[in-house]
């Protein structure tokens, strides 16, 4: 593997805060970006000895802008800038100067002066022994495709000039990657790597806004880097990212993130890792109580069919199954549930994932810098494997095979209603949904999809009342596992005060499969539940939408059923109230091969909640007042 290194524009934070995190999560080297440097209060050589200090070396010191093919007296200013510059590099310990391609209006093309200006350059920076590489912005004003930067660099024709290969700019003017493997490996002084969300928009915005670490966007950085290795070049992958979620986040997590995201780059490009993780369904979803609040719930699990299975051998702990579904109620007043209940309130605390191989998911887990966890337990019972999930959760893994595969027989005394037969009102777990700050999704996508065979399904937007939400869905290919996560950067919606009320982000809704939701509906009312009531409005508007028949319509607005049709495919869902003010269930009926989420209707729901969180009052006429 390559060194690793980050520029320090990448983080939040001042100068001492990103170099601290960086070092913390592994880097091998630094990027430092001169506003940083010029921020700071110390002398070039107080960051040189920081540096060295926290075992980082400085792979580029980086922007020098508006350089190549200025006219005079412009020239000799720039030759002027960088003379100082490399004074600087000097006593800050600094190799190598980026240097990105004139976007100058008063800058002159022309491939041989730019050349010849890098030649002279190349002259001074050897007399500082120090290195320049040259960098094509995709929106230079001459210069805007790496191979004419390659070009005016081999024309150059100095040891002290080479090249900067950056895969943003590479993507951005979608220019081909065949011919990088031309260039000489030790004609390449530094490699940046950025990833992206393929987005319809100026260039010059998507790249200050929008760039993201490997594995959490969209562009083929994989095939990036095998074209660069083609060339032989052996030295630091650097991470280069401009995003406002990274300007607000934690750098610690932030630098945890890019170190894992090339390290799952480097196992996509030459496989050495164990294989990602395969899911082969929920096997559990535990939740962290207090006793009164764990009696409300067995209630409402009771009206949803559920039935008390099992009573653990020694800890206040409870089993509900139906279905393939197992829910765990947690009151214990010791032990990780406790503590998150205190944290978080009532809420789901861990997952249990059934994967085909826990050795090797914990391993995957370990390369890739995710924590794991361990409590004491009590002679007899079993150890569980277990990483750290969002908001401080756990995730448990099972597997079929071993002791691992028959937690339930060894941990829990079953009760006399476990061997009850009655039919199954739901089946499974069709999803969980996941609610985060927003600064936190694209490291939780990473999170997953570099830990788990789960793919990435479309973002997109839904409107709450009090702004937008970002949802992005990731899901196993045949559809076991499905998580939905969702961040604002409105304070209000329902997500956002999800997080904010309740200290930290956590499952906010999850949604069971029902074989059929009329009958479940029926089922639950029967014993006492109600639904998330839905506006007549709502329901007018789907007859005219979708051209249903209108008896259907009207059975579907007896139950508070929602739908949605993709071609020949439907999908019902229904919801009930929020429990505790904290999370709430959803029943879904997939119909021909469904593989959505509802999202035309997420607006719906969450109007529905909003106005059930704060009753709105309809204000009578004037003329009655």
């Amino acid at each position: 593997m390559n060194p690793t290194s980050i520029a320090t524009v990448s983080l939040s934070g001042d100068l001492a805060e990103k170099l601290a995190a960086i070092a913390s999560a592994g880097f091998d080297a630094v990027e430092v970006f001169e506003n940083d440097f010029l921020t700071f209060d110390g002398s070039p050589r107080d960051v040189g000895r920081m540096i060295a200090d926290l075992g980082l070396r400085i792979a580029a010191f980086q922007p020098f802008r508006d350089f190549e093919g200025m006219p005079e007296p412009l020239r000799a200013r720039a030759f002027a800038r960088a003379e100082r510059k490399f004074g600087i590099m000097n006593e800050l310990g600094a190799e190598l100067m980026l240097i990105c391609s004139n976007v100058s209006p008063q800058a002159l093309g022309g491939i041989d002066r730019a050349a010849a200006d890098l030649h002279d350059l190349g002259a001074l920076a050897e007399k500082h022994g120090v290195k320049v590489g040259f960098e094509a912005l995709a929106w230079g004003r001459h210069v805007s495709d790496y191979r004419d930067a390659w070009e005016i660099v081999r024309r150059a024709g100095h040891s002290s000039i080479g090249l900067i290969l950056d895969s943003f700019h590479t993507f951005a003017r979608r220019s081909p990657l065949g011919p990088i493997a031309s260039i000489p490996g030790d004609r390449i002084f530094l490699v940046q790597l950025a990833d992206a969300p393929q987005l319809e928009m100026d260039v010059l915005s998507w790249s200050r806004h929008f760039r993201c670490f490997p594995g959490q966007g969209d562009l083929p950085v994989a095939d990036f880097v095998r074209a660069i290795e083609a060339t032989g070049y052996k030295g630091a992958l650097s991470l280069e990212i401009f995003n406002d979620q990274f300007r607000a986040g934690s750098a610690r997590r932030l630098a945890t993130d890019g170190v894992r995201s090339l390290i799952q780059l480097a196992d996509q490009i030459e496989p050495t890792l164990p294989p990602r993780a395969h899911c082969l369904g929920v096997e559990f979803i535990e939740f962290a109580l207090d006793e009164e609040t764990a009696h409300e719930l067995a209630n409402l699990l009771s009206a949803l069919g559920f039935r008390q299975t099992g009573t653990h051998l020694s800890k206040a702990v409870t089993r509900w199954s139906q279905g393939g579904i197992n829910l765990v109620l947690n009151t214990e007043k010791d032990g990780f549930a406790q503590s998150h209940a205190i944290m978080h309130g009532p809420g789901v605390c861990a997952i249990g994932l059934r994967v085909a191989d826990v050795g090797q998911a914990m391993a995957r887990a370990r390369d890739l810098r995710i924590p794991s966890f361990e409590q004491p337990v009590a002679a007899g019972e079993m150890q569980i494997p277990a990483i750290r999930g969002v908001g401080g959760s756990l995730i448990y893994f099972t597997e079929p095979k071993g002791d691992l595969g028959h937690v339930w027989e060894k941990e829990f005394v079953a009760s006399a209603e476990a061997q009850a037969s009655s039919p199954a009102l739901l089946t499974s777990v069709d999803h969980i949904s996941q609610s985060m700050d927003y600064e936190e999704m694209l490291s939780w996508l990473l999170f997953y999809t570099a830990l788990f065979e789960l793919e990435r399904i479309p973002q997109t937007a839904v409107a709450d009342p009090a702004g937008l939400v970002e949802s992005r869905p990731i899901i196993s290919h045949d559809g076991a596992v499905r998580f939905v996560l969702n961040g604002s950067q409105a304070q209000r919606t329902l997500s956002s005060r999800f997080v904010s009320e309740h200290f930290g982000s956590g499952v906010q809704h999850i949604a069971f499969d029902a074989p059929d939701i009329f009958a479940a509906v029926d089922a639950m009312r029967a014993a006492g539940l109600s639904f998330l009531d839905i506006p007549e409005n709502y329901y007018e508007d789907l007859e005219a939408r979708h051209g249903l028949d209108p008896e259907f319509i009207d059975r579907l607005q007896e139950h508070h059923i929602l739908y949605d049709r993709d071609g020949e495919a439907e999908f019902l869902q229904v919801y009930t109230h929020v429990f505790a003010q904290r999370f709430f269930f959803e029943i879904v009926e997939r119909r021909g091969g469904y593989s959505g989420f509802g999202a035309v209707n997420a607006p719906v729901r969450l109007a529905a909640q909003a106005r059930e969180a704060r009753p709105v009052t309809v204000p009578r006429p004037l003329r009655e007042l």
